[in-house]
Parts: C-alpha cells; structure tokens; sequence
C-alpha cells in the first residue's frame, strides 16, 4: 500500500505518519530524510542533489523523485510506504504516480489532514522540534531533550504567527490544487479530521485505510 499524507503545516502529517506507519508495518519516507540520506550515502541521485545544494539552488523534482524511485524499489517498501511531504504540487503528484508508474505500482490512498486555521496557528506557535532529528513536540519548551536522539528541542524562527499564516498561504496556492487534481483523476482521497488527541486521529486515519 502506497499511502501520500497532505494537509497544511501544523496539521500532523509527520507525527500520524509515523504512527500509521509503525501500526501497518511499513516505513514512512519524508522528502527530507530520504535527501539527507542519499547525500550522506553518496548515491548516484544523492550526488547529483548535493551539487544542487553545494550551488544554493533548490533540488529539482526530476531529482529527488529519483531518490525516491531509489527508496521505493529498495525491499525495506516492498510492503508499502506512507509518503510525507512529497507531493506539494501538482507536478510532483503527476511525477510521483509516472514514477510509481514505472515500477508497477501506484497511490493507493491520498489521506488529507485537515484542522482549522486558528488552530494550526495556536498548535505550531506552540510547539518546539528536535534540532538534530526534527521531531515535533507539544507542551515542552525549548532546550528539552529530544525523547528520539537526544538532541536539544527548539522553537522554530517560522512558527511565529505571522510566518505560519505566510506558510498556510503557500501551502492554499500550490497544494491545495493537489486535492482537485485527486478529483479529476479519480483517485482515492480521503480527508481526515486532524483535531483532538493522537490516538483518535490516528484510528480516524487507520479506519480510512480499510479496503
């Protein structure tokens, strides 16, 4: 099963998707990881993201859709993966379901974390990430330690409100035109309410993967 987490910043897609992904037994592959990863590893698609980088130039899709390609083929997904943060626009979900394409597999469910706005506001103002591993925490102030690796949590210079409206207004002009490209295709998108505790967003979420 190859699930494609969406949602706007603060709605929960990293923390469900590691949940959702310990529960079905698959990995959760994040742009972000699999990047770092394949630079630190010295791939063939790795080296080519890193001269990107070294130049300061964003890494392009054609790229880090092979590094994804790399990850997907690879045994550890054999069973499926729940994707985070790959699909941002449209031409990524149009890229990502080729490549997917290509080695005989595809999207089975795009599951759409959805929360009010003044909420995912009140929840990433409020909340502090692992420098070093990244994971978010609630309720814990800055300089805790991380309970994954042991780094130092850190409030984050874009969660202040005003920078978090400037992302949800990113996020309403070039992803939300992924939910209406899920529509006109057919495909199975399913939305997901993102409020209340872990555990029952979480059964919401497993509930929506059911056959």
């Amino acid at each position: 099963m190859i699930v494609v987490l969406l949602g706007p910043p603060g709605a929960g897609k990293g923390t469900q998707g590691e949940r959702l992904a310990a529960r079905l037994g698959i990995p959760k592959i994040a742009t972000g990881d699999v990047l770092r990863a394949a630079v630190r590893d010295g791939t063939e698609q790795g080296l080519a993201a890193k001269a990107f980088m070294d130049r300061g130039d964003l890494v392009p899709d054609s790229v880090i859709l092979g590094i994804m390609k790399e990850v997907l083929a690879s045994p550890s997904a054999a069973k499926g993966a729940i994707l985070d943060g790959v699909v941002r626009t449209v031409p990524q979900a149009e890229g990502l379901c080729m490549m997917l394409a290509e080695l005989g597999r595809m999207v089975d469910k795009f599951l759409l974390f959805e929360l009010d706005e003044d909420e995912l506001v009140q929840r990433l103002s409020g909340r502090t990430v692992c420098d070093s591993c990244q994971t978010p925490y609630r309720g814990l102030e800055p300089g805790t330690t991380c309970e994954k690796c042991g780094g130092k949590l850190v409030r984050r210079k874009d969660d202040d409100p005003e920078s978090i409206r400037n992302r949800l207004e990113v996020y309403r002009a070039q992803t939300e035109p992924v939910i209406e490209w899920t529509k006109e295709k057919k495909m199975s998108l399913i939305e997901i309410d993102a409020s209340g505790e872990l555990d029952e967003i979480t059964d919401r979420a497993m509930k929506a993967l059911e056959p």
